[in-house]
């Protein structure tokens, strides 16, 4: 069953991720990443991906060393981390993060932007990713 968990914060998009990927609620994985120093309203959240791969890492997630850019939804790994809503700020990439994710053979997004009418969403061609970060293991 997909269940997706909704940021509670309007940056929050990172651990809501996380949370997504681990099976954890979005105060569980708050508190995880606060532990380690990673909080929401920390932009680089969602400019860096060290914040987002050391949080699934100490929840025992093996993610790709590398970021690889998309190509079409058929070709993605069964679950993956990525990046959509990609700009530009000053110089510096921005993006929001989201999880694809293959269940029952079929692909589907957990969005966890609270603004969203349905947070599992199919509506591909609205999406327009940059990249993805394959999780490779989950132990969860």
């Amino acid at each position: 069953m997909l269940i997706p968990v909704i940021q509670e914060e309007a940056t929050g998009c990172g651990i809501a991720a996380a949370a997504n990927i681990v099976g954890k609620t979005y105060a569980e994985m708050k508190a995880i990443a606060n532990a380690l120093g990673i909080y929401a309203e920390d932009e680089a959240l969602w400019s860096d991906t060290q914040y987002v791969r050391r949080l699934l890492h100490q929840q025992g997630v093996e993610t790709a060393a590398e970021e690889t850019p998309f190509s079409t939804w058929e070709t993605l790994p069964n679950l993956a981390l990525m990046a959509i809503k990609h700009h530009q700020r000053e110089g510096k990439s921005f993006w929001h993060w989201v999880v694809f994710k293959r269940f029952g053979g079929r692909p589907y997004v957990l969005d966890s932007a609270s603004y969203l009418a349905n947070n599992i969403r199919q509506d591909f061609a609205d999406m327009a990713p940059k990249w993805f970060i394959e999780i490779k293991t989950k132990s969860v």
